[in-house]
């Protein structure tokens, strides 16, 4: 049976429609993948001031409930008391910390140099693994001195005099420029997070007000969701970070270790990143007891293994039982992705990048769209 012309002219032009439609949706995908990929830095900066702002938010409702006041003056209180308790900390142990982070430094170097000439002694190649000597080492090329002859001193030339006055100075501009830069993303982050914070309702208003109107009640539900999930687990981690930190801290104290406070700091900072952080914090606490003896690392290594196993299997499942359910060789997967492409941004914000993703996975499963969008 023949077609009519005017159903075929209409087929036809539904057909370019579509792949018009289609051809610009996957322009505008590939488009926005560009410049994620570019400006990724930038993005995970602002998302970890984001964060900061819903962990204040957090504390502050929290503040709420014991405290009758305008969200504004609890939030200055709730900075206060985190102000103080930091210049606490440093007023009271910043030489200890300055000292025991030096000896630190020093240990960890003296045991990977000492781990980089075992392994050279049984035949494993190391030249991935400079570490740069601290002494110099006479050259092959050089005479051996004839003892009783007199010591001649050359001078170096002025080609050699301006190559290493170069190289100082481009390693100097490059540790400014690092500790410039981390001081600047210190104080932007510091900054989105107060602003955040201090109007919480402003910025949420303003991406509802980006979502289509008919799709307005459900992007509302699931930004409420996502920022119940976030201010919850924000809060967990936190709590389990200060456990960690005092265990640790205590711990290694009562072993003997030097650098018990700057090592419990550490692992408490490094117990935001689940699986890796707590992998990379042990490491750096066995390599640092190395240096008082074998039983030292041994109970180190014990003292590691309980701390991972309270955080594990204590913390985790009580304190953030109901913040996130996300199996671990799923997350650890994804933070190795993310870390490999992104660098630590990615490593240290995968967890809550995932929790997003999971939230807004777990409403369209539970039927969240034809709850939102169902006639009534």
């Amino acid at each position: 049976m023949p077609v009519p012309v005017d159903d075929g002219v209409s087929a036809r032009s539904d057909l370019a429609w579509a792949i018009s439609v289609g051809g610009i949706g996957v322009a505008g995908f590939a488009a926005l993948l560009l410049f994620m990929w570019h400006f990724a830095a930038t993005l995970f900066l602002i998302f970890a001031g984001i964060l900061l702002g819903v962990a204040l938010n957090a504390m502050t409702n929290l503040l709420g409930r014991a405290i009758r006041l305008p969200h504004a003056l609890r939030l200055v209180v709730v900075c206060l008391v985190l102000a103080g308790l930091s210049g606490g900390v440093v007023f009271l142990g910043g030489s200890t910390i300055a000292r025991q982070a030096t000896a630190l430094s020093e240990t960890i170097k003296s045991q990977l140099t000492s781990v980089k000439a075992f392994l050279e002694k049984n035949g494993i190649d190391t030249s991935y693994f400079e570490l740069g000597n601290a002494s110099a080492t006479p050259t092959s090329s050089s005479p051996p001195a004839t003892p009783g002859a007199p010591t001649t001193r050359n001078l170096p030339s002025a080609s050699t005099i301006a190559s290493s006055g170069g190289a100082i100075v481009s390693q100097t501009l490059r540790l400014l420029l690092g500790a410039v830069s981390a001081v600047g993303n210190f104080f932007i982050v510091l900054f989105l997070g107060l602003t955040f914070a201090a109007q919480p309702s402003v910025y949420r208003n303003g991406l509802l007000f980006m979502a289509p109107e008919r799709h307005r009640a459900l992007a509302t539900a699931i930004l409420d969701r996502i920022s119940d999930t976030l201010e919850r687990w924000l809060i967990a981690q936190m709590l389990t970070m200060t456990a960690v930190f005092l265990v640790t801290w205590v711990g290694l104290a009562l072993i003997g270790i030097e650098s018990s406070f700057i090592l419990g700091i550490q692992a408490g900072l490094l117990a935001f990143i689940p699986t890796v952080g707590a992998l990379l914090a042990g490491m750096i606490v066995v390599l640092a007891s190395l240096a008082s003896g074998w039983f030292a690392a041994l109970s180190a290594f014990i003292l590691f293994l309980g701390v991972h196993a309270l955080e594990s299997y204590v913390l985790t499942p009580i304190i953030q039982r109901q913040a996130l359910d996300i199996p671990p060789a799923t997350l650890f997967a994804f933070q190795i992705l993310l870390g490999v492409v992104f660098g630590i941004w990615g490593l240290a914000l995968a967890l809550p990048l995932m929790a997003i993703a999971k939230v807004i996975i777990d409403y369209f499963k539970a039927g969240g769209i034809s709850q939102e969008t169902a006639p009534t």
